[in-house]
């Protein structure tokens, strides 16, 4: 299915999402409440234009990049719009990696410019003299240091009036850089209209956002689920975005939920898990979402019973934008990643990328218009992620005859025991469901015969204690509700599990 957006030739994403609340009568609507400050659509329009017209005064120009290191504040949509409003194109960079990782991103972007948050700078500062394309750096939130400008040094003397660079919907817009757990982080290209197809697919038609909600997403701007939750949906349709500059942690979470009263939040499933666990109150809220990772079914359900408020769990990418493949609002099937999102199609391939019967596990084919148009200078890759319309998740899916997927593992975590297919994600969903497991991980290990077998990392609840029995009792726990030869052969209790910062299960590092 597609959806039909009909926009005008010359199009600039920046006036869609900013200029046009403006035109439609809302620039004394509250656009943003971050900290205690409170930030109406003219205020963000004002300052998207002073950071437009400064970045043009510093010699960017269209097609240029511009590297984001931004902590979720007003900052964000401000250097976000503001370059793409000058048909720059804005690289929102992970908030959370090491130095090495920056200096990759930068000198393979070639970004002429970063915008960077003071609280970050240290993780910059020993990486700045192997740069070969950064001219500026700009600091904001703190004193900026040697060599760098002030965010306010930056714009003061810019005016507050800049039209739209006219650009195309099809003119690259941002980036962002996709996991690198496979090889290197791949530079994601978007184009101008990927995120009003994603707004008008998922974020009206599943969230049924609207002008009044308000909404408050733990994940972070800097990678596609946060991006959509906490800008470009509520921007869409002049709603308000509650930005938290900290880590979502339960007690920060609660604590902003309570202050904010937020209609939509946004969260992934450990931190659901985590939530569970700690006093809270979710007055306000009419529908909580997640991704990210599968939701297991036993934390929507102990969520729902707590809170009376419905998870509805989904399937997104770096590369489609956004959530594709969704739950309902009252019509989630716990354990399940829902249906295809209208707009999107879906197809479940072998490996010669023939259709397979409903029920059986294949890869999962993706069509959609929020799609990228590449990988930056990965053109191996780009070929054979983007086939044509479709775009190859290398996610193992099986659907069931109502239209149900589900998530069954990536291609590369599946395990072969005893010559016969398992997915992780099975035992961990079974294991979850004991009383005494907050957390787990399965992966392959190889026995004394050198022939995989499951190993599960567990992280046990407050209250428990991690022992040879509670060990037994967790291996029998499985046998008695899956195969038999799913059950994990090893149990290791461990304090945490490696995670990225999208908060998915880094099962390469535990493979080690």
């Amino acid at each position: 299915m597609h959806v039909e957006l009909n926009l005008p030739e010359t199009f600039n994403a920046a006036d869609y999402f900013v200029d046009r609340n403006i035109r439609e009568g809302r620039g004394q609507k509250t656009a943003i409440l971050c900290r205690d400050n409170a930030f109406t659509y003219a205020q963000v329009q004002a300052g998207m234009n002073k950071v437009g017209n400064a970045l043009k005064g510093l010699g960017i120009e269209m097609e240029n990049r511009v590297a984001l290191l931004l902590l979720d504040s007003e900052f964000y949509p401000l250097s976000f719009f503001g370059a793409i409003k000058i048909g720059a194109v804005p690289i929102c960079l992970n908030t959370l990696m090491q130095p090495k990782d920056y200096l990759y991103f930068l000198n393979d972007s070639r970004a002429k410019i970063l915008i960077i948050d003071e609280e970050l700078y240290s993780k910059f500062e020993p990486i700045k003299d192997k740069l070969r394309f950064l001219k500026h750096i700009i600091v904001v939130n703190g004193q900026a240091p040697a060599g760098t400008i002030s965010f306010d040094s930056f714009v003061a003397g810019a005016s507050d009036q800049l039209e739209a660079a006219p650009i195309t919907p099809d003119d690259a817009c941002f980036w962002l850089y996709s996991s690198g757990s496979t090889g290197q982080p791949k530079g994601t290209i978007h184009l101008q209209h990927d995120m009003v197809y994603a707004a008008e697919t998922y974020g009206k038609q599943v969230l049924g956002i609207q002008e009044h909600d308000i909404c408050f997403s733990a994940a972070k701007l800097f990678f596609a689920y946060g991006l959509g939750n906490g800008l470009y949906f509520p921007f869409s349709v002049g709603a308000t975005s509650v930005l938290m500059p900290v880590r979502p942690v339960p007690a920060s979470v609660y604590e902003t939920i309570a202050r904010y009263r937020p209609t939509l939040y946004f969260g992934v499933p450990t931190l659901y898990g985590s939530m569970l666990q700690e006093e809270g109150s979710l007055d306000g809220v009419r529908l909580c979402v997640s991704a990210g990772e599968a939701l297991p079914a036993d934390i929507f359900k102990r969520w729902q019973q707590r809170h009376g408020v419905e998870i509805i769990d989904g399937i997104g990418s770096t590369e489609l934008s956004h959530i594709f493949i969704s739950n309902l609002p009252g019509k989630a099937k716990p354990g399940s990643s829902g249906k295809v999102v209208p707009g999107y199609d879906a197809r479940i391939v072998d490996e010669n990328f023939q259709d397979i019967p409903v029920g059986e596990v294949g890869t999962l084919l993706i069509k959609g218009d929020s799609a990228a148009a590449a990988y930056w200078n990965k053109h191996q890759k780009t070929k054979s992620t983007m086939l044509g319309d479709w775009v190859n998740t290398d996610d193992k899916y099986a659907v069931d005859e109502e239209g149900y997927f589900y998530y069954i593992g990536r291609s590369n975590d599946m395990l072969k025991v005893g010559g016969i297919w398992v997915s992780p994600v099975e035992v961990e969903a079974c294991l979850i469901e004991h009383p005494a497991v907050l957390e787990c991980a399965v992966v392959g290990a190889t026995d004394d015969k050198n022939l995989v077998k499951p190993k599960a990392f567990v992280v046990l609840k407050r209250g428990y204690a991690p022992d040879d029995q509670l060990k037994k009792d967790l291996k029998e726990y499985v046998k008695k509700t899956l195969a038999h030869y799913k059950y994990p052969r090893w149990i290791e209790f461990v304090d945490d599990l490696p995670k990225t910062a999208t908060g998915k299960l880094k099962r390469f590092e535990l493979r080690a």
